[in-house]
C-alpha cells in the first residue's frame, strides 16, 4: 500500500477541465492528484521556413514551470530556456505530432504551451494528456469555421508514469516515489496500444524485459483511464469526429 492509500495499479484521480481560458483556440486545465497543468493550443497561420512550400502544417510546444508550483520558488526562465523544459517541450510537441495528420491542418501552426501550476510529479505526462484535449478543441473551432476539410486525428493520445519499488511495478507516481524509484518510466501511448515513446532508466539496479512488459501494461492501464477522462472533457460533438477521424485513416492503412 502506499502512502496515499493506493494500490499499485490505481491511478490518482485525473480530472480535465475543457475550455479553462477564455482567449484560446483551445484549453484545458489537467489535474493528476496534486499536479495541476494548464495546457493551450493557439492558432497561427504560418508555418516555420523549413516546412515553405510543403503544403503542411506544424505542431510545437513550450512547457514551463510557474515559480510557485513547488515547495521552493522556481526561477521564471528568462531568455534561455533550460534543458530539462527544452526536453519535455520537444517531447510534447512530437507526441501530438504523431497523431495527426499535419497535411491536413494547412498551412498554419498550432503552438501548444503547457504551464504547471502546481508540480506533484508526472508533469510531463499530465502536460501531453491535457495538451491532446486543447489541441483536440482547438482543430474542433478550425473544423467548425469550415478551415479544415476534415478532422486529422489518428488516435486519442495520453502519457503517464510507472515505476518499479523493490521490484515491484507501480503506476502514476508522486513526486516522493518518484524521487525513491528504483525505476522511473515514462510512457506515452494511443488509445488503441501502440506507443509513441518510452523514456526510462534504472535509478538503482538493472531490470529485466518482464518487469519493463509488467510496466507497459500497467500504462496501458492508466491511459485507458486518461483516455476515458478526455472524452468526458471533450463531450460527444469532438468524440464524434474524432471516432470518425480515426476510422477514416484505419481504412487507409
Amino acid at each position: 500500500m502506499r502512502a496515499d492509500g493506493r494500490s499499485n495499479n490505481k491511478m490518482r484521480p485525473v480530472k480535465i477541465t475543457r475550455s479553462y481560458l477564455k482567449y484560446p483556440e483551445g484549453s484545458a486545465l489537467i489535474e493528476v492528484g496534486e499536479t495541476q497543468v494548464i495546457c493551450t493550443a493557439s492558432v497561427e497561420e504560418k508555418i516555420p521556413a523549413f516546412l515553405k512550400g510543403r503544403e503542411q502544417g506544424w505542431i510545437t510546444a513550450e512547457y514551463a514551470m510557474m515559480p510557485r508550483s513547488t515547495d521552493v520558488r522556481v526561477a521564471r526562465e528568462r531568455g534561455k530556456v533550460n534543458a530539462r523544459s527544452l526536453e519535455i517541450q520537444r517531447l510534447i510537441g512530437r507526441s501530438l505530432r504523431s497523431v495527426v495528420d499535419l497535411n491536413s491542418l494547412g498551412e498554419r501552426t498550432i503552438w501548444i504551451d503547457c504551464d504547471v501550476i502546481q508540480a506533484d510529479g508526472s508533469t510531463r505526462t499530465a502536460a501531453i494528456s491535457g495538451a491532446y484535449v486543447a489541441l483536440a478543441e482547438a482543430l474542433f473551432r478550425l473544423k467548425r469555421g469550415a478551415l479544415l476539410d476534415r478532422f486529422p486525428f489518428y488516435d486519442y493520445l495520453s502519457a503517464v508514469s510507472v515505476g518499479l519499488f523493490k521490484d515491484e511495478p507501480f503506476l502514476d507516481l508522486s513526486f516522493a516515489e518518484d524521487s525513491r524509484a528504483g525505476v522511473d518510466m515514462n510512457i506515452v501511448m494511443t488509445a488503441s496500444g501502440k506507443l509513441v515513446e518510452v523514456q526510462g532508466s534504472a535509478e538503482d539496479k538493472p531490470f529485466s524485459r518482464r518487469q519493463m512488459e509488467l510496466m507497459l501494461d500497467l500504462a496501458g492501464e492508466g491511459v485507458a483511464e486518461i483516455t476515458a477522462r478526455q472524452k468526458e472533457a471533450l463531450g460527444p460533438e469532438i468524440t464524434d469526429l474524432i471516432g470518425a477521424s480515426v476510422d477514416y485513416y484505419l481504412g487507409l492503412e
